[in-house]
């Protein structure tokens, strides 16, 4: 059983990152998908105790693209420009931030899962044989909500995650 971690809109919030990683770890999560707007490099560093390894894609406020790439590297994390596509436990899987073309990649149903943030709001749907997934905002700056996702690959069943 292969677990995967869910995280967006971390936005620098350093003490709600250290909370999502905690969960992860003691989740058993064995890989983490950031959709994005992670924000600065510095915000990396509270990835450091992640008992996996990352990959993400940059958001729309994520700026310091080198920086972010360079720290990203030192833990062993990618951060990619959107869309990117990933496979893991046989499950074809894409990273969005910004949903515009979500629907669009929905249905051509060449994905058992697609994740994305940016709109801050965690929303767990499936249409056909796709499962979408926005973990909503990490950092809760927006709504006060700070939530990730954690996916059981073999079942892709999601469990939504306040963190606080």
């Amino acid at each position: 059983m292969i677990k995967i971690g869910i995280i967006s809109d971390t936005h620098d919030n350093l003490i709600m990152i250290r909370k999502a990683v905690e969960y992860f770890n003691n989740s058993g999560v064995e890989r983490v998908l950031h959709c994005g707007d992670f924000v600065a490099p510095f915000a990396l560093s509270a990835f450091e105790d992640l008992e996996c390894k990352g990959v993400g894609v940059f958001g729309n406020v994520d700026g310091e693209k080198k920086g972010l790439a360079k720290k990203a590297s030192s833990l062993e994390w990618e951060i990619n420009n959107p869309p990117y596509e990933l496979e893991i436990d046989e499950k074809r899987m894409l990273i969005l931030h910004e949903p515009d073309d979500l629907r669009r990649y929905v249905s051509g149903g060449s994905y058992d899962l697609i994740v994305y943030g940016h709109t801050h709001r965690l929303d767990i749907e499936r249409e056909g044989n796709t499962l979408i997934i926005n973990p909503g905002e990490c950092c809760g700056w927006l709504y006060g909500k700070a939530t990730v996702v954690v996916l059981d690959l073999a079942n892709m069943e999601a469990e939504r995650v306040m963190l606080g």
